[in-house]
């Protein structure tokens, strides 16, 4: 007797998985960069690495992690499936046109910066920029040709490999960090040249270890004239998905862009003094990794795992559609609305415990907190665009995220360049300029997902009551933890100490934690069941 075909589990429990293997890479992340920044401090030195690592990191979260990967496996994974001998041949294509586009613009950006260091009046600090840019580039072919590896893997089920691919880095420079500067006794600037050779051997490592893993899934070949046509799909594809994905990633480079100009083009613009400093590209460095931090592990791994459930209801079943996709905003705004709250309360305390050393000043902790006060304001939003703009992705629609991600982008850009010269706002007009646009980027999205529930509101009865009481949960832990930082005050007389921000943080946790869990039982919230016993009532996915 035939055993019974394979049942998927509700995406509720792929929620719990790609949270958890995420948390570990942004653990490690968050520990890399908080050891970068004590080392460097807030110095010019933080600044210049913070900007040389500004592309590579960028390329990776946006191309090799997302949009390079959406594009290439829907094609291979149906040549796998119906053509078996072609699939090699669309790889190794792929993988060749990928490797030549992204080592042509390598070399470039090389030729670029080796042009400016010839003809530019000499300046240190941008000597110091330039020089660890050039040295960090080879990374993005090495992150690109590891991304289409990891994608053939994990339509061969093998996650393991891409998903460790942040591992890799992170241990490669925290470990390089400690030989360096602990060990060896470098030069925080020595130590920086060290990281930047460290993070392209990383992607070296990571090349290697996903192409040995495939030898036993694929055979490369040079004949790949039978899958031009399969390319040419999958190159159309990759532009709409890079930008409806890679909206805030598009965002954040601008910010970091601009905050650099100092290190670039000096103190003054045609005769003005421009309104940020040296040290304005390494705090927002700092603190962009913490409010992309529950992005990350709650708000990107409720969308990825409602991808694939929104992917197999769109053709089949509307109506599971709409459901999983009320679900799923539901699930992201319970995660993400009190995060938005905490971070908005605890940013200070966080960036002192994290930061503050003997060449990280309490000036730049201050400056840090006020960039998360801007940022946290929008972490329910980014969360929410990744589930609207992938429920688009399912239906087949790329135009309307592609459109809505340009809008929002120049939005933020304008934004921006208007208000950093307000005087005594200062880099913290970024942060706010990208809260004020991904606010922007959630209502068009919603309108856009909104055409593809075939006449039915994007948000029935149901899932409005449900997220009115979802805000009210967050409001009244939002009060408490006001209330408990309140009666914890840092001592007037005195400098803000680590020791005193570490015990009001955690205080706010405890409370925090515990309010929201007793409010949302006391409301009879079923999300939560949702998370730790995925229901037997969750949408019925067509596939089963």
């Amino acid at each position: 007797m035939p055993s019974p075909p394979h049942q998927p589990r509700p995406f509720t429990h792929a929620v719990r998985v790609v949270a958890f293997f995420t948390a570990i890479s942004r653990f490690g992340g968050l520990i890399r960069d908080v050891a970068t920044a004590r080392i460097f401090g807030s110095t010019p030195l933080n600044s210049a690495f913070a900007f040389a690592f500004l592309l590579p990191s960028i390329t990776r979260r946006l191309v090799g992690a997302g949009a390079l990967a959406a594009a290439f496996i829907p094609e291979y994974a149906s040549l796998d499936q119906h053509d078996p001998q072609r699939a090699p041949r669309f790889a190794s294509l792929a993988l060749a046109l990928v490797a030549i586009a992204s080592t042509a613009l390598t070399l470039l950006a090389e030729a670029a910066i080796l042009a400016a260091l010839l003809l530019l009046p000499r300046d240190p600090e941008r000597t110091t920029t330039l020089a660890l840019t050039a040295l960090m580039l080879p990374y993005i072919p090495l992150v690109c040709a590891s991304a289409i590896l990891g994608a053939m893997l994990q339509v061969h089920h093998r996650f393991g490999p891409s998903a460790a691919s942040p591992v890799i880095l992170n241990t490669a420079i925290l470990a390089t960090v400690a030989a360096a500067y602990f060990l060896l006794d470098l030069s925080p600037s020595a130590t920086a040249y060290a990281v930047a050779a460290a993070i392209v051997l990383s992607g070296i490592a990571q090349v290697a270890w996903c192409a040995s893993i495939l030898r036993a899934h694929t055979a490369w070949t040079r004949d790949f004239s039978p899958a031009a046509d399969n390319a040419r799909r999958a190159a159309r594809n990759f532009l709409p998905t890079l930008l409806g994905l890679g909206s805030l990633h598009i965002n954040t480079a601008a910010d970091g862009a601009i905050a650099s100009v100092p290190l670039l083009l000096g103190p003054t613009i045609l005769g003005f003094t421009y309104p940020l400093d040296d040290l304005s590209s390494g705090l927002l460095s700092a603190t962009q990794r913490l409010y992309q931090f529950p992005l990350g592990v709650f708000g990107i791994a409720v969308a990825t795992a409602v991808f694939p459930a929104l992917s197999r209801a769109a053709p089949a079943d509307p109506r599971a559609f709409t459901d999983l996709l009320r679900r799923g905003l539901r699930l992201s705004l319970f995660i993400s609305l009190p995060a938005s709250a905490g971070l908005l309360l605890v940013g200070e305390d966080l960036a002192r415990i994290l930061f503050k050393s003997q060449h990280f000043t309490e000036a730049a902790v201050v400056r840090c907190g006020a960039l998360i006060t801007g940022y946290a304001t929008a972490v329910w939003a980014y969360s929410a665009n990744q589930v609207l703009a992938r429920a688009c992705f399912a239906k087949g629609d790329t135009r309307a995220p592609m459109r809505t991600a340009i809008a929002c982008a120049a939005l933020n850009i304008a934004l921006n360049l208007a208000l950093v010269w307000v005087p005594a706002i200062g880099e913290t007009a970024l942060a706010w300029s990208t809260a004020i646009a991904a606010i922007a980027q959630a209502a068009m999205l919603a309108a856009a997902a909104r055409a593809h529930t075939d006449d039915a509101a994007l948000l029935d009865r149901e899932a409005r009551r449900a997220i009115i009481a979802i805000a009210a949960c967050a409001g009244a832990m939002t009060a408490a933890v006001a209330l408990t930082l309140a009666l914890l005050p840092h001592t007037p007389a005195a400098e803000p100490s680590a020791a005193r921000s570490a015990l009001r943080l955690a205080a706010a946790l405890a409370v925090g934690l515990a309010s929201y869990a007793a409010l949302a039982l006391a409301a009879r919230r079923p999300e939560p069941r949702w998370l730790l016993r995925p229901s037997a009532h969750e949408p019925a996915d067509p596939s089963r």
